[in-house]
């Protein structure tokens, strides 16, 4: 007797409380499914369901038989997709995704972490935004990633979240006469509403739909209405409409800098980065995966500056969102 495949039966007419419902789901005969349950039950020794009016309930030994049911079925079911990459020749390979920006020494340490941690798997690291990540994870051609929220994570699992905050870069030249700059040292806190009138460098918008609303929602909410939002990603150009002294741009302190310009916190950090690994629901029983999310939450906390999003949260008295679309800045 196949036991995996008669208790996956089990479950079935378990969770459908009906034999027929249950047959049709599986695309089987009522007498066939009647025939493999009985078989199960002399296997076992064990009476699994009570007949009804309206079709059947669990007996006791078949609601105690449910708990170790479930997860043999799942641990199958991860076997199987295992053998399958197996043979189409994914085995060995860690599919990763990480979005941009996120800095070279934190990229260098992830690869490495997960090298040392792996050594028998090859990591397939590419820079993709939310989006192209989402579409991946849901195709099943990427199998994690590093997402900043907030992102749609209806079906994905989630590692911690964590978060660092958001400055500003601003031209760094001294005012007419050798004044200070307008926007005072390197360093010192700025307001939003005091860059209302200059241009927002930002990522294009289908990159991440979702944080670039919410960016533009915080601006408005603190009184920065930018002069245009020009979308940008290039370092280089970036940095030229910075330089112009017409364009700012948000950015975590450990972006590298051209002369000439400088980083400032925000009054009250009213703009957090928050990331977290990510994975399609079902694979977090995968040791690769889990490994990668381990490794990332270490290098981020470590080389990134991030901490958990919970305890920015409690320092900041504020209430967390609903799970639909992970956290907000």
């Amino acid at each position: 007797m196949d036991l995996v495949k008669h208790v996956r039966y089990f479950v079935a007419v378990t969770e459908e409380r009906h034999f027929g419902r249950a047959a049709a789901r599986l695309g089987m005969a009522q007498p066939s499914l009647s025939q493999r349950i009985q078989r199960l039950e002399r296997e076992l020794g064990v009476r699994l369901f009570d007949r009804t009016g309206r079709g059947v309930e669990l007996t006791e030994g078949g609601r105690l038989l449910l708990a170790e049911a479930r997860p043999l079925v799942e641990r199958a079911d991860t076997l199987l997709g295992v053998a399958a990459r197996v043979r189409s020749g994914a085995a060995g390979v860690l599919r990763a995704a990480v979005p941009p920006e996120l800095g070279g020494a934190v990229v260098a340490a992830l690869v490495g972490g997960f090298r040392d941690g792996s050594p028998g798997v090859r990591l397939a690291l590419r820079e993709l935004g939310a989006g192209a990540q989402l579409t991946e994870l849901r195709a099943e051609t990427l199998d994690v990633g590093v997402l900043r929220h907030p992102v749609d994570v209806a079906g994905l699992g989630l590692g911690e979240v964590l978060s660092r905050p958001y400055g500003v870069v601003l031209p760094h030249a001294p005012g007419d006469g050798g004044a200070p700059p307008p926007y005072g040292d390197a360093g010192e806190p700025v307001w939003l509403a005091s860059l209302s009138g200059l241009d927002l460098v930002l990522f294009p918008q289908p990159s991440a739909p979702a944080l670039h609303a919410e960016i533009l929602a915080v601006c408005r909410r603190h009184g920065f209405e930018p002069g245009t939002v020009i979308a940008g990603q290039d370092p280089e150009f970036v940095d030229g409409m910075i330089l112009s002294g017409t364009a700012v741009t948000f950015a975590t302190r450990d972006r590298k800098l051209p002369p000439g310009t400088a980083w400032h916190p925000l009054e009250g950090e009213p703009l957090l980065e928050q990331v977290s690994a990510a994975w399609l629901r079902g694979r977090q029983d995968d040791p690769v995966v889990r490994l990668f999310a381990e490794v990332a939450r270490g290098v981020l906390t470590e080389r990134g500056g991030m901490v958990p999003v919970m305890e920015t949260a409690a320092a900041r008295r504020a209430p967390l969102p609903g799970p639909a679309y992970g956290y907000t800045v």
